[in-house]
């Protein structure tokens, strides 16, 4: 069958519609290349430093067999404190820190490169576009899994204001308070936004990180908007703390799966994947090489086939080509649920 004869996004739609079936929505690198292809490629962050052509960098990468940025930093710290104590070479320790300001500075490059500079440079029709197509998960009791890094959807839930967009995160009261004292609200002091408070409504789901998402070694935060800066510049500030923003770029299936087990906010948002009910639609996301965590959570969530009310039935997986309809044709005997390809093309995603 050729990609022309598949089923339409909308026709997806009212066939679930039509079967009253709870849709939910997993998205990929396509997600971001609809808005522009240019700057959106896969593994873009990870190629545009190895670009830079820092060879210490690039040799960073091979020695550690790895592209996860935050653990590489984070060693490189560890090393750091642990040369100072045990190393008599004084040019070691500042060797090391260099080191480290030339891997931040390398993300921080590509991530100002790669994405627009803040939410208002996203044209308001395009944002308003890609809120009504998210709306259709998330209004209607859905949820959405992103395994982008990116900050498109974060700009356009916070640019729309979208109600039913729950992240899981929310701010707690740092004042005490007692029967003696009054304190006027606007006196009350809050923490920083915090996840864990609004888990359990939680309907926006980042399965590999995202840039904003923070681990402070005690709390998952997120960084946000103020009025002095932009986002990514607050990004950098927090960066500049030794604290990293928690997101998996690179590696097979296992090796981002480990990633993700390790981290409470990523196996939170990966053990929602596997309890998912009703039916997937895919956007954007080539289930590839490295997707195989994705289909085993998938899988799961399907409860093996069993025939019970409570598990994922189906998952429609928008192609975009006849080569993607080919591969998910071929690999369509490793997923449980009913697979359904549909046309891609047919999404209006960004009001083109």
């Amino acid at each position: 069958m050729e990609i022309d004869k598949l089923p339409t996004y909308q026709e997806v739609l009212d066939t679930l519609k039509k079967k009253r079936r709870k849709k939910h929505l997993l998205f990929g690198n396509g997600f971001s290349m609809s808005y522009d292809h240019k700057i959106f490629s896969y593994n873009a962050l990870s190629d545009f430093i190895e670009r830079t052509g820092d060879p210490l960098i690039n040799s960073l990468f091979e020695k550690l067999n790895t592209k996860n940025f935050e653990l590489i930093m984070k060693q490189l710290d560890n090393f750091c404190e642990i040369a100072e104590i045990f190393s008599d070479d004084p040019t070691l320790v500042p060797k090391i820190k260099d080191t480290i300001d030339k891997l931040k500075s390398s993300l921080i490059d590509a991530v100002k490169e790669l994405h627009p500079e803040h939410v208002f440079k996203i044209p308001e029709e395009k944002s308003i576009s890609c809120n009504n197509f998210l709306k259709e998960y998330i209004d209607q009791e859905g949820l959405v899994f992103s395994t982008n890094y990116d900050l498109l959807l974060y700009w356009v839930l916070m640019r729309n204001k979208a109600e039913n967009a729950v992240d899981g995160f929310g701010r707690d009261l740092l004042t005490v308070l007692d029967d003696e004292h009054f304190i006027a609200p606007e006196d009350m002091e809050y923490s920083e936004l915090r996840w864990g408070k609004y888990k359990d409504t939680q309907s926006v789901h980042y399965l590999h990180g995202t840039l904003p998402i923070f681990d402070t070694g005690v709390t998952i935060m997120k960084v946000e908007y103020d009025n002095e800066h932009y986002l990514l510049q607050n990004v950098k500030d927090r960066i500049d703390k030794k604290e990293y923003p928690i997101f998996v770029t690179a590696g097979n299936g296992y090796e981002k799966l480990t990633h993700i087990m390790h981290n409470k906010y990523l196996s939170f948002c990966y053990d929602r994947l596997c309890n998912i009910e009703g039916s997937l639609v895919t956007f954007g996301f080539n289930f590839g090489d490295y997707d195989t965590h994705i289909i085993d959570a998938l899988n799961i969530a399907s409860k093996n086939g069993r025939k019970i009310p409570e598990r994922l039935w189906s998952i429609y997986i928008g192609v975009y080509s006849d080569d993607d309809l080919k591969h998910i044709n071929e690999i369509r005997d490793t997923f449980v649920s009913k697979v359904v390809p549909f046309n891609a093309r047919t999404v209006n995603l960004w009001g083109d």
